[in-house]
């Protein structure tokens, strides 16, 4: 049985920690959030008027209110898709953005040193990037909430939050090992140009995967941002193209998959250890 983790003090004995580390935990996880909080113009205020724009770009400039979806106004059909994007993209950068500032200051043993284990690491990352990732995504639904030529309305409440927490999870998990593969800041832009932003794009944020060619149709079913916008704009509109199951079941085991992979990468120090 592993004992529990000890930590002295000057002058005051051991104060035993226990099994898990509570305070540590929760320490790294509000470092992690008022990283973003301590300047919100940039990290909340900012993203928010970007993705207004490209609602406004794409609803009015592409063709006006008269276009649709199906029977839907496109602006009601692009809303969630956009929120998506905003939240994938946010969860992505405040992760990566972390542990590449560490790294470059020569600070990271400050995250290393404490009586933190894997878990408790992985955890206190991730939730900072989810955390980041859902106050994005509520502040672009406000503001698109307040916004009369989007319509808005909530039909089923879980996909919203599942596939919300999903999506910013995943970005957030995935952030963690940009963070820490990338030796410079141009190789974390390079996995946010070439990965997370193709990916948003072609996921059917602007467009129904029905009106694509069936190779095009192939790869949106591969793609996992696909079923995370499909399940979380099913949420806000009640009509989706996959299996929501399936959408369900691939991005959970995805996350799992990523969760271990950035417990084991902090386990063996890797790029974090000399």
């Amino acid at each position: 049985m592993s004992q529990p983790h000890t930590h002295s003090y000057h002058g005051h004995g051991e104060r035993r920690i226990g099994s898990v580390n509570w305070l540590g935990f929760y320490t790294l996880y509000q470092r992690e959030t008022m990283r973003f909080v301590k300047v919100w113009l940039q990290t909340l205020a900012a993203p928010a008027v970007t993705t207004v724009l490209f609602m406004v770009i794409f609803s009015l400039a592409l063709g006006g209110r008269g276009r649709v979806v199906g029977d839907l106004p496109f602006a009601q059909f692009l809303a969630p898709g956009l929120m998506v994007m905003a939240m994938l993209q946010n969860a992505f950068a405040n992760t990566s953005s972390s542990l590449m500032i560490s790294k470059v200051q020569g600070n990271i043993v400050d995250t290393l040193m404490p009586p933190l284990n894997e878990v408790e690491l992985t955890m206190g990352f991730a939730l900072g990037g989810v955390t980041r990732g859902l106050a994005v995504g509520l502040v672009v639904g406000l503001v698109f909430l307040a916004m009369p030529s989007v319509p808005m309305a909530v039909h089923h409440i879980w996909p919203i939050l599942y596939f919300s927490v999903s999506a910013s999870l995943m970005l957030s998990s995935l952030g963690i090992l940009t963070g820490i593969w990338a030796d410079k800041f141009d190789h974390a832009a390079l996995v946010t140009n070439f990965v997370v932003a193709p990916l948003s794009l072609l996921s059917g944020t602007f467009y129904s995967i029905a009106r694509l060619p069936e190779a095009w149709q192939l790869f949106s079913q591969v793609n996992p941002f696909f079923y995370l916008i499909d399940g979380f704009r099913y949420g806000f509109i009640g009509i989706h193209d996959s299996d929501l199951i399936t959408g369900v079941v691939y991005t959970g085991l995805l996350n799992i998959v990523l969760l271990f992979v950035v417990y084991r990468v902090f386990k063996t120090g890797y790029k974090l250890k000399a």
